[in-house]
């Protein structure tokens, strides 16, 4: 009896740790590569620690911003007053945002072009704030 129970011991001494570290390991850890759709979300056991509150939902004005913004690099500030222009137009509720938006622009353009170029593609998008932007950064 003293020699099976010292027998399962030792095995349980082997291969319980090898299978703690693997199942520990498999629950925690999956690369997002290897899953067959990009689109299915891992969660690990790690996420118990995260945050119970809400991810701060971004408002139609940040997230136009941020497509301005990312336009004006790509391309120049024409393209992305334009833009604004024209999201303006569709959504009379981002008229408020207008002025902060095109300045938001005007101080990327000199970021990007320096005053003096910038200044080129400013028109009256939201008054003059696209040039206001340009002068306050310049």
């Amino acid at each position: 009896m003293t020699h099976t129970a010292r027998r399962i011991g030792r095995t349980l001494a082997l291969v319980l740790p090898v299978v703690m570290v693997l199942s520990g390991t498999l629950a925690v850890t999956r690369v997002p590569w290897a899953a067959a759709t990009p689109e299915s979300q891992l969660l690990t056991a790690a996420s118990e620690t995260v945050s119970k509150q809400p991810a701060k939902a971004r408002t139609p004005q940040d997230v136009l911003r941020e497509k301005l913004l990312v336009e004006l690099q790509e391309k120049d500030p024409a393209v992305a007053l334009t833009g604004l222009q024209r999201a303006v137009e569709a959504r009379p509720s981002l008229a408020r945002h207008c002025m902060s938006i095109a300045r938001s622009l005007g101080k990327a353009a000199v970021e990007q072009y320096g005053p003096t170029r910038a200044h080129r593609f400013s028109r009256p998008v939201c008054d003059t704030s696209f040039a206001s932007g340009i002068a306050q950064f310049s």
